[in-house]
């Protein structure tokens, strides 16, 4: 299982289960920092110490065995798997030359010592420093905190909101550093995948050139070698798109945090003081709680940032009333009383603010007034897979492969965005979309078009292989096996909704003609993934996770370049005999245009009011009215 990833979204709420999460980042830096150590020291033996090599060699080779790698995220890509398995190649080259005599090894300080110093000086020293840093704020943020609520209500309300201005700059600021320290811990993270594999390779390369019997060894090693390099590589090109990702979601997060917040289960949560008797009065204890309005259930964890750990007892109790505390009933601010079903007695809890408590009160159906905070973000796209928007892609498609197929960079390379505007507003306009489909100019240059048919399907109101599939494809990628991943694929394929299968169609013919004329074009399968994989299968959500998972949204699409013709012109074999039926029908249209509802073969069924209410039902199970003109791309 790898490291859970951290999602910035968190750093607002900074949970309990948030700092469990990044404690286990912590472990991993400071248990990769340990064993960087322990490898210079080996290192610097071994160089230092022919008479002792061959003892310098099995420690060496040892340390490497028994370190695994962790990647963030649930599955591993196959280069990340390359990487992973490395350091067990590298400790198995090692001791196959344990009997070895060699020469002092001159440039290994250069090769090996100093880049793993550097790397672990740099990158995991700056992440201590930003550690220390988010460890102090956070014991500043918290004791700014208890002062602040511990402010009395009866003092002057010009007082009183110079404190809440006060405490909202702390806030904001140990917001910032919360976001900077697991943006660099990610970052440290994902590094070590080539900063710290790259210098034993380098190092190892270094060893042949001294071993007479070392020459027929590196010929044994040169495939898993090249399979490595490329797997460093990719990782290092990947590291970079997932970086600068990251940072954008960091900076969004930065500039306003309420709308890119994470989709919680939870219909509230957060931490609330809650007032405790004790024998010689009241204290208040911190609790992160949370609140589910369905089962109106309420789970208080006692736990403190400032010591990392929980503080007694979990407590769920089941709400039945939640009323504002009057200003002058208490001392403290912010506050206001629980009634619970299965608990005597009134709970009083404390917010963090006015706003706080109004959220808190609103979820739980309290006396405060209620305020809708959430914000409709989904806007309506223009694109639509419809007639005009399969003309659209057929010129453009039309127009690549007869004049630009062979231009380098193809599909990379991205037009001017006002020609981009341009030339789409001409091909979407329904006075235009009549004509042929080879009618885009020869003025319009292959960059234009290319970027328009890219910025079409990012248009449509969601992706080309659905949101609700999105996971499942996913998934799919993530299999250990490559026969198990295109099967599945397959099936997932010959679930979406027709229109949406035959431009996929379209789209992955013209894409595997693309790769097939990769050495004019340079656009490899894999390069061709890169560019199409996030538009095809984009997330819901922007987070995180599904940052990381990018690089398998790409092997997705090299798979169904690479396997085009069976997984879109065969029936998997999960599916029903008559999806035969189906599947030469949809050959038959996807020369032509989207098939109507009623083109395609469907099996009749009656119902109880066969001349009123007849009803057709397609092979894969969706029923649709007998006058139905064609079936409308699902939404999510």
């Amino acid at each position: 299982m790898g490291l859970p990833a951290l999602e910035f979204s968190d750093c607002c709420l900074d949970s309990p289960q948030f700092r469990e999460r990044l404690k286990s980042h912590e472990a991993e830096l400071d248990k990769t920092n340990k064993f960087i150590k322990e490898l210079i020291k080996d290192g610097k033996s071994l160089v230092a110490a022919l008479k002792n090599l061959s003892s310098a060699k099995r420690k060496f080779a040892d340390s490497l065995n028994e370190f695994k790698f962790r990647c963030i995220g649930d599955a591993e890509t196959d280069d990340e798997i390359c990487i992973a398995k490395s350091l067990q190649e590298f400790a198995t080259v090692l001791r196959n030359l344990e009997d070895e005599r060699m020469r002092m090894i001159e440039n290994a300080g250069e090769v090996l010592i100093t880049p793993l110093e550097k790397f672990r000086k740099e990158q995991i020293g700056a992440a201590k420093d930003a550690k220390k840093k988010y460890d102090k704020e956070t014991e500043k943020y918290c004791g700014v905190l208890e002062k602040h609520l511990n402010l009395s209500s009866k003092k002057k309300e010009s007082q009183l909101q110079e404190a809440d201005s006060q405490v909202d700059l702390v806030r904001q600021h140990f917001y910032e550093v919360s976001l900077e320290y697991v943006f660099k811990v990610q970052e440290v993270q994902e590094r070590k995948m080539f900063e710290f594999v790259e210098p034993l390779l380098a190092f190892l390369q270094g060893l042949f050139t001294f071993y007479h019997h070392g020459y027929e060894l590196a010929k044994d090693f040169s495939d898993f070698k090249t399979e490595l390099t490329i797997s460093i590589q990719n990782t290092r090109n990947r590291f970079e798109g997932t970086r600068s990702e990251v940072e954008s979601l960091m900076r969004k997060m930065k500039e306003n945090p309420e709308e890119h917040r994470n989709i919680s289960p939870f219909t509230m949560e957060g931490y609330l003081y809650v007032q405790e008797k004790r024998h010689f009065g009241t204290s208040w204890v911190k609790h992160y709680c949370t609140y589910q309005r369905e089962s109106k259930r309420i789970t208080m964890v006692p736990f403190d940032q400032k010591s990392g750990g929980k503080g007694g007892e979990d407590e769920a109790v089941t709400l039945k009333s939640c009323i504002r505390r009057k200003t002058d009933s208490i001392e403290k601010r912010f506050c206001f009383d629980v009634e619970a079903v299965d608990r005597p007695g009134v709970i009083t809890m404390q917010a963090l603010s006015e706003e706080d408590r109004k959220l808190w009160m609103e979820a739980m159906d309290g006396r405060e007034p209620v305020y809708n905070l959430n914000k409709d973000n989904q806007s309506e796209g223009t694109a639509q897979l419809d007639n005009i928007g399969f003309s659209i892609i057929r010129k453009c498609i039309n127009a690549v492969e007869t004049r630009g197929i062979n231009e380098q960079g193809l599909y990379r390379i991205v037009g001017v965005n006002s020609r981009v505007q341009k030339l789409l507003s001409i091909l979407m306009d329904p006075k235009t979309a009549s004509e042929t489909e080879t009618d885009i100019c020869a003025e319009w240059e292959i960059k234009t078009i290319t970027s328009a048919l890219k910025t079409y399907l990012r248009m449509l109101p969601g992706p080309l292989m659905m949101y609700q599939f999105q996971r499942s494809f996913i998934k799919a990628a993530k299999l250990e096996n490559q026969e198990s991943r295109i099967s599945e694929i397959h099936n997932l394929v010959h679930r979406l909704p027709e229109k949406n299968r035959q431009m996929l169609q379209m789209l992955m013919n013209h894409l595997a003609n693309v790769a097939n004329n990769h050495k004019q074009n340079l656009m490899t399968v894999a390069n061709l993934g890169v560019v199409f994989g996030p538009t095809l299968l984009r997330p819901q959500e922007e987070t995180v996770a599904a940052i990381m998972d990018i690089k398998f949204q790409n092997i997705v699409v090299e798979i169904l370049i690479e396997n085009h013709e069976k997984i879109f012109n065969t029936v998997p074999e999960t599916l029903p005999p008559n999806s035969q039926l189906l599947l030469l029908s949809h050959k038959k249209n996807t020369d032509s245009k989207p098939p109507s509802c009623s083109e395609r073969p469907l099996t009749l069924f009656h119902t109880a009011q066969a001349n009123e209410n007849r009803k057709y039902v397609n092979p894969r199970g969706s029923e649709l009215c007998y006058n139905a003109v064609q079936l409308s791309t699902q939404k999510v």
